[in-house]
């Protein structure tokens, strides 16, 4: 049994209750500290260090060392996060069969078999986000924040925090927490590929992925501009079309 805060008395609860939101904690507030846990979730500090070094133990949490970004000096402060491990054990897709299947789809249609794949998982996504974010309006940076609201109600864990607010460099930076199929992606990068273009036609505007989990980053993380009219170049406008020329995006340079 764990000891839990609740006002000024200690109530008791099940370990393994408090385990998964400890847990959880960590997937939605990563990279976080053991005392902002206790914080959050009103536990005692011993409470919190037994199970974050139940978690480490199992492989599921790991510790990132942080900079202090703002004086630089000290040691690095310990902050909690998700290892791939427990990306994976939260999120069971079937990957190794779905590695099988794609790796025999590559070797049979090469390349294009695995984007037509990825193109084809990601436009379900894109009809049913369709809807939320453009009921959000022309705005680019609530359109970004209804996307991340839907991610978030399917699980992914997601944000949408404004950057340098009315200014020329203005930005949404969404972020994303957990990815269910995130050993598939490492594996696939096509899948990482395709999602960012449905991000991108959702919102209208070209998006540059900042970090992905399968690349060892600890969220994805997405930025999406919105200091400048940005608009995404129209992809199927033939060369020799009459009317109107096709529409160029000047944030093409900031693509990777």
């Amino acid at each position: 049994m764990t000891e839990v805060l609740a006002g000024q008395a200690l109530v008791l609860e099940p370990d393994e209750r408090t385990r998964d939101r400890v847990l959880t904690a960590v997937l939605e507030h990563g990279p976080v500290s053991a005392a902002q846990l206790g914080k959050l979730l009103g536990l005692t500090p011993a409470a919190v260090r037994r199970h974050l070094d139940t978690l480490s133990r199992h492989g599921v949490i790991e510790v990132k060392l942080i900079s202090n970004a703002k004086s630089g000096a000290g040691r690095p402060a310990r902050r909690y996060v998700v290892s791939r491990q427990g990306q994976t054990e939260i999120g069971d897709d079937y990957l190794e069969i779905a590695k099988l299947a794609l790796t025999e789809l590559s070797a049979i249609r090469g390349d294009q078999g695995v984007i037509d794949f990825a193109e084809r998982r990601f436009a379900a996504m894109e009809a049913s986000y369709r809807p939320l974010v453009d009921a959000a309006g022309s705005d680019v940076a609530a359109r970004s924040k209804a996307l991340a609201a839907a991610l978030n109600a399917d699980r992914f864990v997601a944000t949408s925090n404004s950057l340098n607010p009315h200014s020329a460099m203005a930005a949404e930076q969404l972020c994303q927490g957990h990815c269910p199929i995130q050993e598939l992606a490492t594996t696939f990068p096509e899948f990482c590929d395709a999602e960012t273009e449905v991000f991108s036609r959702l919102l209208g505007v070209d998006v540059r992925r900042l970090s992905t989990m399968a690349s060892g980053g600890h969220v994805c993380t997405t930025h999406v501009p919105t200091g400048r009219a940005v608009v995404r170049k129209r992809d199927t406008a033939p060369a020799d079309a009459s009317g109107p020329s096709p529409i160029i995006s000047n944030h093409q340079q900031e693509r990777p």
